[in-house]
């Protein structure tokens, strides 16, 4: 090994070379005295720093405190400790992954013909029955939805009086809008489907928070079902999402002797980030109101598909929607010969636009037409003459009990509303909205209360307050 150090004979060396060097370099004795004394200090001090004791290594990363003090390392320690607590916590409780929503939204509506203005809120289907100015407004629902370890998904949304279940419960007591389960089956775009859906037809929505209007269209009013109970798949490949149910139509349990499901569908297709389409449909034996002299409970064949499509990019929407459909053996005219009962058919057609001309304020219009003017009419639980709604043959007058006097039984009423509102964003909590709405029929169909006569038209204005969190 070599050393370091330079010994006093290589001093010395170096001392005899300096004294041997050439002449012409005319250095003095004392210059090379001082070169030598400088040289030997210098020597010394290169000594000294060889033998001093080697510097501490420096501290291992992980003892590093970055710049904590003691007290700090304490406080986030503790933080460290509860934070770990509460997750523990939350889990134990089921809490974990549970988000919780809700909404509610008092409506008031002014309803010409019925004459008729005031707030709506919370009242009873089974009172008042489904009509369109009565329709899915002036309701509280509360959301609870959680995905489970696996990516098990569970929801259940409470809307007394208003939802689902209160339409499609024959007392109008259920509270339960939805209760569904979505279990995947060996990966998470393979999911079984349980319990009790809303219907899922046309690009109208029942919850206020996801519809631009006081009121709902006439194809969610009249021609779409309300919900199915039972089982199916949902397959989600790439930008396609097909789902599909077995189910009851409208109903929680099946009646004696009623043993058949639908096959209710929807496919959606997501084509880019601004735009979509879909189509949805519902084929099987319902329950025919119409069918009065049937052994119960009476039933009847529907067939029934629709395709809708959205352009939604900034401040501009565009929603549309073709539907068509009808019932065995549900039209509200008999054969005037025979007697014998006839098919309802309908076709729908609806479609909206919406533009923020600024940020909080939203113009909104739809507009709406059913073509059911086949035996008399019908729709879809609508089989008898309905003057509120405007559904039936036309009214020609009244007899001498002031009872309606139909005109052509073989000719129902076509139906179209037009709809025009305005939104205004009070804060990101609270929308205000305000609607005008002119219902139109192709025959005097619509019961005016003042006068106990029917029109071919009606007005009706509405405003709700949508609160949600």
């Amino acid at each position: 090994m070599t050393s370091n150090k330079l010994t006093p004979c290589a001093i010395a060396v170096l001392a005899a070379l300096l004294a041997c060097a050439p002449a012409a370099q005319a250095q003095s004795n004392d210059d090379l005295l001082k070169e030598l004394r400088a040289l030997r200090q210098r020597v010394e001090d290169l000594e000294s720093k060889l033998k001093a004791p080697a510097a501490p290594a420096a501290p291992a990363a992980a003892n590093t405190q970055w710049g904590m003090t003691p007290q700090q390392v304490q406080d986030f320690n503790r933080i460290a400790v509860k934070t770990e607590a509460l997750e523990d916590a939350v889990e134990a409780q089921g809490l974990k992954s549970l988000k919780i929503s809700g909404y509610i939204d008092p409506t008031y509506v002014w309803n010409k013909n019925q004459q008729r203005a005031g707030f709506q809120f919370l009242n009873r289907v089974s009172d008042d029955g489904y009509n369109y100015d009565n329709s899915y407004f002036g309701v509280a629902s509360i959301d609870f939805q959680k995905e489970m370890e696996g990516g098990i998904k569970w929801r259940l949304t409470l809307m007394p009086n208003r939802g689902a279940g209160s339409i499609a419960d024959a007392g109008g007591n259920s509270i339960v809008h939805e209760a569904s389960v979505s279990v995947p089956l060996g990966d998470l775009q393979t999911r079984f489907l349980a319990g009790q859906i809303p219907d899922w037809s046309g690009y109208e929505y029942i919850q206020p928070t996801q519809t631009k209007l006081v009121t709902r269209g006439l194809l969610l009013d009249f021609i779409e079902p309300t919900a199915y109970t039972g089982i199916g798949m949902e397959y989600l490949r790439g930008k396609w999402d097909t789902k599909w149910l077995l189910a009851n139509f409208n109903s929680t349990k099946q009646a004696q002797k009623a043993r058949s499901p639908v096959l209710a569908y929807r496919v959606d297709y997501a084509k880019g980030e601004f735009n979509g389409f879909g189509f949805a449909g519902v084929h099987g034996k319902v329950a025919n109101a119409r069918d009065v002299d049937a052994a119960s409970p009476a039933s009847s064949m529907l067939n029934m598909i629709e395709a809708d499509a959205y352009f939604i990019r900034g401040d501009f929407t565009w929603q549309g929607q073709i539907g068509i459909g009808g019932q065995q053996r549900a039209a509200i005219s008999a054969d005037p010969v025979s007697g014998a009962l006839r098919d309802s058919r309908w076709l729908g057609a609806s479609t909206l636009l919406a533009y923020k001309f600024i940020p909080r304020w939203e113009v909104v219009g739809r507009f709406d037409y059913i073509k059911n003017d086949k035996n008399g009419g019908g729709l879809l639980g609508y089989t008898v003459a309905d003057g509120r709604n405007g559904i039936g043959p036309g009214v020609s007058g009244l007899d001498a009990t002031g009872a309606p006097i139909y005109g052509d039984p073989d000719k129902g009423a076509n139906r179209m509303a037009l709809a025009l509102g305005v939104n205004w964003l009070l804060n990101l909590n609270t929308v205000i909205k305000t609607e005008y709405r002119f219902d139109q029929a192709s025959q005097a169909v619509f019961y005016d209360v003042a006068s106990g006569g029917y029109r071919k038209s009606n007005q009706l204005f509405g405003t709700s307050v949508v609160v949600s969190f």
